[in-house]
């Protein structure tokens, strides 16, 4: 089996948690230790072992996360012990998901994955559970698969959704049923109507298939996407630019092949599109509430209240949803979340820095949060990681000063080398090459004051650079 996990997306409808550079498949809902993400790696990790296969697993998404992507693998599979093999294909371009699925398949096929091996699709920003149903169900769809199928996982509807897309089927084919209809989200009515007729599903957005029929069916039905197969590795990344068109996978393919089958999930599914969906999956108190954070409610019932650092407390207050970060709150009735892409899209028209960052940013040696912005200067905690480093790096528009707060810094000034600890600190003059370090075995914490006539990100000079961030890739074999 050949996993391709989805990990591209930039979607905020779970904004202001969720952002542009911190979308919502690398966050820890409610409680989890695991962000979704790892939990779509966790449960393809499963699978395999459940089947006794070494499976492998590609990641497509784009150079943006790579090391979201990194770091979340790290701190998975330090936990895990698998013989899967896990790549990430880095798009050069982002162009929906029929281009990312096929890019996908192009990669495994060039690695030397054979054409009639199955090759299951997965959003990486699903809540699925439990792992046995999802395991049973996966294997349905593989006899499928096998058997010349494009396979779509339908998910019963439980009520007149108008946020999902909807399948229509007809014959029943035994393991599976026919697929007649791709339906967008539909009215109120309408959706009601398709749960009466009882012959509508979900669409959740997974897919099962064999390499051989998605290359045919691609080529058949739509040649520009089809390029990904059959151009030269030279020009691949050229040719997906220029050349192959934006279009999801149901648009470009699904509706229009006759190998369309679907398989009923007999798992549990959420796409957590939004906050009232991400009530309906957590753990509820005596009051039918989801807390999470430092909450106190009086008299308050049927709500989400979703908190960071801040106390929270509510009285009286029924059929809400609050959801608090360092930089942004947002109160709203439930019913009304889908909304929420209507303040998205204020924020942007009105270029809001906060539409795409945190006030914590996260790095591949660690991260540093904003603590404050002024005239010509800024204050940030930084953390990083142990064994970690900054690049070999200057500034020309500010100088730095740096107070450590927790663990040992090694410090790279000009021709010096100077080691920093707790309550020590030292500083760095403008144009002065430096670099920072965590020589230790406990996350580094330092706080940086920058001060300056420039103190934006881009006022920076790398030497070196152990993260290659200049170099862009677009294969990593990761495991």
């Amino acid at each position: 089996m050949n996993f391709i996990i989805l990990a591209g997306g930039s979607g905020t409808r779970l904004f202001p948690v969720s952002r542009e550079n911190y979308p919502k498949q690398f966050m820890k809902i409610g409680n989890s230790d695991s962000s979704l993400f790892q939990q779509t790696v966790e449960r393809a990790l499963n699978y395999s072992f459940y089947k006794n296969s070494r499976d492998t697993i590609w990641i497509i998404s784009n150079e943006k996360y790579r090391f979201f992507i990194q770091s979340q693998l790290d701190e998975l599979l330090n936990n895990i012990k698998t013989s899967c093999k896990i790549n990430i294909v880095l798009e050069p371009a982002g162009k929906n998901t029929a281009p990312a699925i096929s890019l996908a398949v192009r990669k495994a096929f060039d690695e030397g994955v054979d054409e009639n091996e199955v090759f299951l699709v997965s959003p990486s920003d699903h809540i699925i559970f439990p792992q046995q149903k999802f395991n049973e169900t996966l294997e349905i769809a593989e006899r499928c698969a096998k058997d010349g199928y494009i396979v779509t996982f339908g998910i019963k509807p439980t009520k007149a959704e108008t946020g999902y897309g909807y399948i229509e089927v007809d014959k029943n084919m035994g393991d599976c049923f026919r697929v007649s209809a791709f339906t967008e989200k539909p009215s109120k009515e309408k959706a009601q109507e398709y749960i009466e007729r009882g012959n509508f599903f979900w669409n959740s957005g997974m897919f099962a298939f064999t390499g051989k029929t998605i290359k045919e069916e691609i080529t058949e039905h739509c040649g520009d996407i089809a390029k990904i197969f059959y151009c030269d590795e030279a020009q691949l990344n050229e040719c997906f630019i220029n050349e192959v068109p934006s279009i999801s996978i149901d648009y470009a393919l699904m509706e229009k092949t006759n190998k369309a089958v679907l398989v009923p999930a007999l798992f549990n599914w959420s796409d957590v599109g939004s906050w009232e969906s991400i009530y309906e999956v957590l753990d509820k108190e005596s009051d039918k509430n989801v807390l999470v954070g430092n909450i106190i409610t009086i008299d308050s019932r049927n709500n989400l209240i979703f908190g960071d650092k801040r106390l929270i407390a509510t009285i009286g207050v029924e059929e809400m949803v609050v959801v608090e970060t360092p930089d942004a709150i947002l109160i709203a009735r439930k019913g009304e979340c889908q909304k929420v892409k209507d303040i998205v899209e204020s924020l942007k028209n009105d270029n809001e820095p906060l539409i795409k960052e945190h006030i914590t940013n996260y790095r591949p040696w660690g991260s540093f949060t904003l603590l404050e912005v002024g005239d010509r200067y800024k204050i940030k905690r930084i953390t990083v990681n142990p064994g970690e480093s900054l690049s070999l790096q200057m500034h020309h528009h500010r100088s730095e000063h740096w107070v450590v707060v927790k663990g040992t810094a090694k410090v790279i000034k000009g021709n010096e080398e100077i080691f920093v600890h707790e309550n020590e600190s030292v500083y760095i003059p403008k144009s002065t090459t430096h670099r920072l370090e965590n020589p230790g075995k406990i996350p580094l914490e330092i706080i940086e004051v920058q001060v300056g006539e420039y103190v934006e990100e881009d006022d920076i000079i790398r030497f070196q650079d152990r993260y290659k961030r200049e170099e862009k890739k677009d294969f990593i074999e990761y495991h």
